[in-house]
C-alpha cells in the first residue's frame, strides 16, 4: 500500500514539476535576453524555490551567524541528484553560475539556459587547452562578482555518502584567492536518488558553512584544503544518514558504515 501511494504521489509531482520547470526555463531565457542574466537573479531564485516546493519538499537554509551575503564565493557542495543546482541557488545570496559538463549544454532549453546564464562548461577530455579554458572562464566569472556553484565529486552519489573531491576547483580557488563556502545538502538523497524516478517525502536542509579564506593557502596546501572541505560538507550529511537511514536503503554493497560526525551550524533561516 505504501509503495502504491509513493508511486501515485511521484507521478502527480512529476506532472506538476515538469511543466513548472520548462515554462520557467523558457520565461527566464526570454527575460535574460531582454534585461541581461544578472538582473534576473531574484526571478531565478524564486523559480528555484517554486520548483523545490513543486517536488513536494520542505526546504530550509542554515547559515553561520557571520555569513557575509555581499561577498563573492565559491560554493562547494555534495552531489545528490539532478535538482542540486536549484537547491543550492535558492540558498545563495546573489547571482550565481555553475560548472557543468560541456555535453549538458547540448540539452534543448536547459543547455540554452546554462549558456545564456554564463555557466562554465567543463570538457570531459582533460587536455591542456580545455583546462586553461576552464581556468580562464572561472576567473572571469569570479572577477565579475558572480558566485560559482561547484559539485567536485563529479557524479551523483549512489549511497547518500559524500564521495571524494577532485582537486580542480581548489587549485583555482587558491590561485584566484576567492573564499570557498562548503555547502551540505541534507535530505536530498531521501527525496530523489540516481537511478530512481521516485520522489519521496523529504525535508531538505541546506547547511551553508563558514567561508574558508584563501589568502594564506599555498599551492602545496591544496590537498589538505580539499580534504578539509569534504569533511565539513560530509559532516551533517553523514550524521543525518546515520540517524535517518534512507528508505528504501541502498544495496548492501553501498551500505552506510560511518557513524555520526561533526556538528551543524546553529543559526538558521527559512527559505
Amino acid at each position: 500500500m505504501k509503495e502504491m501511494y509513493l508511486t501515485l504521489r511521484s507521478v502527480v509531482l512529476w506532472m506538476i514539476a515538469t511543466p513548472v520547470f520548462f515554462c520557467s526555463i523558457g520565461f527566464l531565457i526570454v527575460l535574460a535576453l531582454i534585461v541581461g542574466a544578472p538582473r534576473t537573479d531574484k526571478c531565478v531564485r524564486f523559480f528555484s524555490r517554486v520548483l523545490i516546493h513543486a517536488l513536494g519538499v520542505h526546504y530550509r537554509v542554515v547559515y553561520p551567524p557571520d555569513f557575509d551575503r555581499t561577498r563573492t564565493y565559491i560554493f562547494v557542495s555534495n552531489h545528490v541528484n539532478i535538482f542540486d543546482p536549484f537547491v543550492i541557488y535558492a540558498a545563495t545570496n546573489s547571482f550565481s553560475c555553475g560548472m557543468e559538463l560541456e555535453t549538458h549544454f547540448k540539452i534543448p532549453m536547459y543547455g540554452w539556459f546554462m549558456k545564456i546564464y554564463g555557466n562554465v562548461p567543463v570538457a570531459e577530455e582533460k587536455s591542456t587547452a580545455n583546462v586553461r579554458k576552464v581556468f580562464r572562464l572561472t576567473k572571469e566569472t569570479l572577477n565579475r562578482g558572480i558566485n560559482l556553484m561547484v559539485l567536485p565529486e563529479g557524479t551523483r552519489t549512489l549511497t547518500g555518502k559524500v564521495g571524494e573531491f577532485s582537486d580542480g576547483i581548489f587549485v583555482m580557488a587558491q590561485k584566484f584567492k576567492h573564499p570557498i563556502v562548503p555547502v551540505s545538502l541534507v535530505g536530498s538523497f531521501q527525496m530523489k536518488r540516481k537511478g530512481d524516478w521516485m520522489l519521496r517525502p523529504s525535508r531538505i536542509t541546506v547547511h551553508v558553512h563558514e567561508a574558508i579564506e584563501m589568502d594564506q593557502v599555498r599551492r602545496e596546501d591544496v590537498p589538505a584544503l580539499r580534504d578539509r572541505v569534504r569533511e565539513i560538507v560530509a559532516g551533517p550529511v553523514h550524521a543525518d544518514l546515520f540517524a535517518h537511514p534512507a528508505d528504501p536503503p541502498p544495496s548492501q554493497q553501498y551500505a552506510l558504515t560511518e557513524g555520526p560526525p561533526a556538528e551543524v551550524p546553529p543559526a538558521e533561516d527559512e527559505a
